[in-house]
């Protein structure tokens, strides 16, 4: 086991250097991700401040490692979270959120990165070191916050918050509690309303939804010019 642990580490670091050197943060290029669901399809970017996840998320991708997993875990107003291998042809009511690929990701904590309402961020356990799973991820549904909220966050994590991202989680929403305690890898661009239509599906005892919500994730490589002309998105960082 031991072995083949470190095979899988070894592999993923020869693909982070190949990759991340010749595609990840191209100067002109980058990815648009494409998540398909029964109830519609999401667009995302991955950012380029945290390469590790993006090649990572990448390489996964590649592989069609998440074709056919499910959405197993899903609260309303905070997130939607799948990538756990064990999912894929799931007995109904089978616990899930336990599987995982045998390698955590370092952190990668950015000041400019947060819980906003649309976020793609990596699920983690109870690690010293905050390292991310290596393939399961959630999405942000969130909801707007208060500014008496926000304070209270604020000494509860003896953290502040930038004005800008407090101007987001005050008109957009998102879960800001969860800032610089899991790495935020990427963004929605396009199909926020799927994200809430998954967040409301109704869910068992264990936020597992009674009736499957499987995925399938592509990517095209894509111009920087065209997420700015078609998004208005530029890299943060």
């Amino acid at each position: 086991m031991r072995i083949g642990i470190l095979s899988l580490l070894l592999a993923f670091a020869c693909l982070t250097g190949l990759q991340a050197q010749e595609y990840i943060n191209h100067p002109k290029k980058d990815y648009l991700v494409t998540l398909s669901t029964p109830l519609g399809e999401v667009r995302l970017v991955l950012y380029d401040i945290t390469p590790k996840h993006k090649a990572n998320f990448i390489k996964l991708v590649e592989e069609g490692f998440y074709d056919g997993l499910l959405f197993h875990r899903v609260i309303e107003d905070f997130m939607i979270q799948g990538g756990d291998p064990d999912s894929r042809n799931a007995r109904p009511e089978q616990l899930l959120g336990n599987g995982d690929v045998g390698y955590r990701i370092d952190a990668e904590f950015h000041p400019d990165l947060y819980h906003k309402t649309g976020a793609l961020a990596a699920a983690r356990d109870n690690n010293p070191d905050k390292a991310s799973s290596g393939c399961q991820f959630y999405i942000v549904e969130g909801r707007k916050r208060t500014d008496q909220e926000l304070d209270q966050l604020e000494k509860q994590k003896e953290y502040t918050y930038p004005e800008a991202h407090r101007d987001t989680y005050l008109n957009l929403g998102g879960v800001p509690h969860l800032d610089q305690d899991y790495t935020v890898f990427g963004e929605v661009l396009e199909g926020l309303e799927v994200i809430h239509k998954i967040a409301q599906a109704e869910t068992d005892d264990f936020d597992r939804p009674k009736e499957d919500i499987p995925m399938e994730i592509s990517i095209k490589v894509k111009r920087k010019k065209w997420f700015e002309r078609k998004y208005d998105f530029v890299q943060p960082g």
